[in-house]
């Protein structure tokens, strides 16, 4: 059986229960300045929400340098008894100041970062230099980003990193798709490293909500994941139900994850905001469930990211 490594330590796959396949439980970044959220005590009030709601496992996309806090996290899902698989790698360069270390780093150093979040466990000031204190959480997954209609050089190095990280360690990847755009040439881009699209997750396709376009990136091997749930300024989520409805006429459910990525502290229902991280199982799940019936929400809540997350045997 497949396992997964979570911040609590290692999980049979099929022991994650339903799965959010893209959320963040602290994060901080300059693209959103002001919206950060960091409070340990209201993480675990959104994520017993969560777990009221049904979700067993949340999977945490938050990179390197964004607030990653591994100590807190492990407690969080200790105190909630929802797992957390935690995330290592790069965003998009724009979460980068031009200051930042990760954009001047050499290759060797951006992989070993990755590998010791990977293997050793997570640095517990999220890498602020100059000297990394590990904590015992390792991370499960890894995080890339690419910016909009294209990936930069800086990003293309961190591609280089990620792609070696995870086939030297088995697990999947997730890429950040701006709006839903370079999804094919990140694709291409991991292949030239040699992690191939089955590995691959590739984040907020629902921005752009093309089935054909979809059904060619599922085709490559990709898993999709929909994770604007709830966020109706993007569009509403019979957009969402749609595109499963049809991603299920294909045959091709099996390639598609849930999640809401909530990235603002004001989207949080503990800090006052809204939809809260519980929107997918409290509103969306019965939804899906009234539109394809129980088969379709197993598929996309438990069986496509069981079967993603599992790690592989590392590349030779």
């Amino acid at each position: 059986m497949p396992v997964v490594e979570t911040v609590l330590g290692p999980v049979a796959a099929d022991e994650l229960g339903a799965v959010d396949a893209h959320e963040h439980v602290f994060l901080r970044t300059p693209v959103n300045p002001g919206d950060e959220f960091l409070d340990t005590g209201k993480a675990v009030a959104e994520l017993l929400r969560v777990a009221a709601s049904g979700i067993g496992t949340v999977v945490d996309l938050t990179p390197v340098g964004l607030g990653r806090r591994p100590v807190q996290l492990a407690e969080v899902s200790r105190t909630s008894a929802v797992h957390v698989v935690a995330a290592t790698g790069f965003h998009r360069s724009a979460h980068y100041p031009a200051a930042h270390w990760a954009r001047h780093a050499d290759d060797a150093t951006l992989l070993d970062v990755l590998l010791d979040d990977l293997r050793s466990g997570m640095d517990s000031h999220d890498w602020g230099f100059p000297r990394p204190v590990p904590s015992p959480h390792k991370a499960g997954v890894i995080k890339l980003g690419a910016s909009y209609h294209r990936i930069d050089r800086h990003e293309e190095r961190w591609f280089a990193a990620g792609a070696t990280a995870a086939r030297q360690t088995g697990v999947a990847v997730a890429v950040h798709t701006e709006v839903g755009t370079a999804a094919h040439a990140a694709l291409d881009l991991l292949d030239k490293h040699g992690l191939p699209a089955g590995r691959v997750l590739l984040a907020h396709t629902d921005r752009n909500p093309d089935p054909e376009l979809h059904l060619d990136l599922i085709a490559r091997g990709a898993h999709l994941v929909y994770d604007t749930i709830g966020r109706i300024k993007y569009r509403p989520d019979s957009v969402v139900l749609d595109l499963i409805e049809r991603m299920a006429e294909a045959g091709k459910l099996g390639h598609v994850c849930l999640g809401t990525d909530v990235g603002r502290k004001s989207s949080l229902t503990a800090y006052g905001g809204g939809p809260g991280m519980d929107v997918l199982g409290r509103e969306f799940v019965p939804r899906l469930r009234r539109r394809l019936g129980d088969e379709a929400v197993e598929t996309v809540l438990r069986y496509a990211p069981q079967a993603l997350l599992g790690k592989e045997a590392p590349a030779v």
